[in-house]
């Protein structure tokens, strides 16, 4: 398979004057075209499944707390310790590995990162002691850390920009499902095997990933000039350190908006099913119906997302409008003063409104890359950026932990509004941002 800046230029109409010329490069457009559909496709599905990945071991480790604190003695703060230590590996490799896709090519650092999760988990069937689980999810955290610059940088270099947002939507869809099967088929094997066995069948997700990639590695070779960060196409790079971006107003912005971002799910996803039963006296089972309720509204804002993504160009209004909805109803939840059946509804539009900002988010971040630096920055802008998430992930259950152990329920929820409005405010000031950055290139999306 072509690379798409390939695929692209092999569509482009020869110079023909004849009837019967016009007529065979008008249907040979029409193959390019439905070729350049299929690689688009292909890419998108290569990068979604190695996506799910790297989510389906978010929540590995989660998922065989009960057997790990029985097994060696753990507590709770131990336990979650393993979290932590998955994250912050993971935030600081983030960081780094984007460096590293701009140097070497996206292709061979997303192989090693799923070769990390299938070794992580080995080592965590293999563990004997404490130490061993803690080297695990570091191994682990380091192997999460390759996906978003990777995955990016493929898909900004290989897919059509006009499917773009399509792209970024399926990417995120595809993560949600990773996120919703580990739970299910870790503990499933953990409850009839053992949660070795777990561990195990765990690591064979990681490598039936890696021999994907590898039996379709065509499909996302880096394209010429990119095995490290040089012109595509002819065009040519600006000349700027590798660390210039660091300097960019736009850059810091992205990163405070997901850091924030990532901070206001992270509560939600840890806190909500008991903060709803507190505050709104459910059941339990409700109250994690409603965290479900969520996560499902994510899922069909996302797909949404990514059309309206698409056909728009107003990506900063876009997040905006959608955000702000959300925290105006997180707030709405958070007063306490709804009746208890609608929480679930409302719960749904937030993941939502969250999901449909999702696209557009990615979206300001390549043009944010591409603004000041060009495609050759791809790797370290979205590595950058987005170790904020890693950031925001670890420092969520931190803050809101301790609103909690108070007792201040409807306030977890009101940290949830805030956080999306901080969001909205770094979002408009990317824009901001970038429109006063010097133009480098005219190849945006």
């Amino acid at each position: 398979m072509q690379p798409a800046e390939q695929r692209r230029s092999a569509s482009e109409p020869s110079d023909t004057t004849s009837g019967e010329g016009v007529a065979s490069a008008s249907a040979g457009d029409r193959a390019a075209a439905r070729l350049g559909i299929r690689g688009d496709a292909e890419v998108i599905a290569l990068v979604g499944v190695a996506h799910g990945t790297s989510h389906f071991f978010h929540l590995v480790l989660p998922s065989l707390f009960p057997w790990l604190m029985r097994e060696f003695g753990l507590g709770f703060t131990q336990a979650g310790s393993l979290t932590t230590a998955f994250f912050v590996a993971s935030g600081l490799g983030q960081a780094l590995a984007g460096f590293v896709v701009d140097r070497i090519g996206a292709r061979r650092v997303l192989w090693t990162g799923v070769a990390l999760l299938a070794v992580a988990a080995a080592s965590l069937g293999l563990a004997r002691g404490y130490a061993a689980l803690v080297g695990a999810a570091v191994l682990a955290g380091l192997g999460n850390s390759v996906f978003h610059p990777s995955d990016f940088t493929i898909l900004n270099r290989h897919v059509s920009p006009s499917r773009l947002g399509y792209a970024f939507s399926m990417h995120a869809l595809l993560g949600n499902l990773g996120w919703a099967t580990a739970p299910v088929l870790v503990t499933g094997i953990a409850l009839s095997a053992g949660w070795r066995a777990a561990a195990f069948a765990s690591a064979a997700v990681a490598l039936a990933t890696l021999g994907l990639l590898a039996a379709r590695r065509a499909a996302l070779a880096d394209p010429e000039g990119h095995g490290g960060a040089g012109p595509v196409a002819g065009r040519a790079t600006p000349r700027v350190s590798v660390f210039d971006f660091a300097r960019e107003g736009a850059v810091w912005m992205c990163f405070l908006f997901f850091l924030v971002l990532a901070m206001a799910f992270g509560a939600l996803q840890n806190f909500s099913p008991t903060v709803l039963q507190r505050v709104y006296h459910l059941s339990l089972p409700s109250a994690a119906a409603s965290l479900t309720f969520f996560l499902l509204g994510g899922g069909a804002g996302i797909m949404l997302g990514g059309v309206l993504a698409t056909w728009s160009e107003a990506h900063e209004r876009l997040v905006a409008f959608a955000l702000v909805s959300a925290a105006l109803v997180a707030l709405v939840v958070a007063s306490g003063a709804i009746p208890g059946w609608t929480v679930g509804a409302l719960m749904s539009f937030i993941g939502f409104c969250t999901g449909l900002a999702g696209p557009s988010r990615d979206l300001l971040v390549r043009k944010a890359a591409l603004s000041r630096f060009g495609q050759g920055s791809f790797g370290r802008v979205y590595g950058f950026v987005y170790s904020g998430s890693d950031v925001g992930t670890a420092a969520a259950p931190l803050l809101f932990g301790r609103l909690m152990d108070r007792g201040m329920f409807s306030a977890v929820l009101g940290g949830v509004a805030l956080l999306q409005g901080l969001a909205v405010v770094a979002a408009l000031r990317v824009g901001q941002e970038r429109s006063r950055a010097p133009q480098a290139r005219p190849d945006q999306p």
